[in-house]
């Protein structure tokens, strides 16, 4: 199936891509389109809370769903570096 994650406007290569915090490597991890990372596995993100899991989460109950966190580490253009954070996952 596969996912992709837009490029945030202004992030630039060279850059580096994480998911939950381990460093992912292109052509093996992802492939770069034009301003989309595709992922050929399915990445998740967890999404609203509704009210059945805020009732439950409220007596102490937890409800655990996946969610991948992506990251960007990339260089400004002033030449600081910056990090694009938790960036949504579209499905293929």
């Amino acid at each position: 199936m596969g996912s992709a994650v837009r490029v945030p406007r202004g992030v630039k290569p060279p850059f580096d891509v994480y998911v939950n915090g381990v460093r992912q490597t292109e052509g093996r991890d992802y492939v770069v389109q034009g301003d989309v990372l595709r992922f050929e596995r399915s990445l998740a993100q967890e999404g609203r809370l509704g009210l059945w899991r805020w009732f439950l989460g409220a007596w102490g109950i937890g409800t655990y769903r996946p969610h991948h966190a992506i990251d960007i580490a990339y260089t400004r253009a002033d030449g600081q570096p910056a990090v694009a954070q938790d960036l949504p996952v579209e499905g293929d």
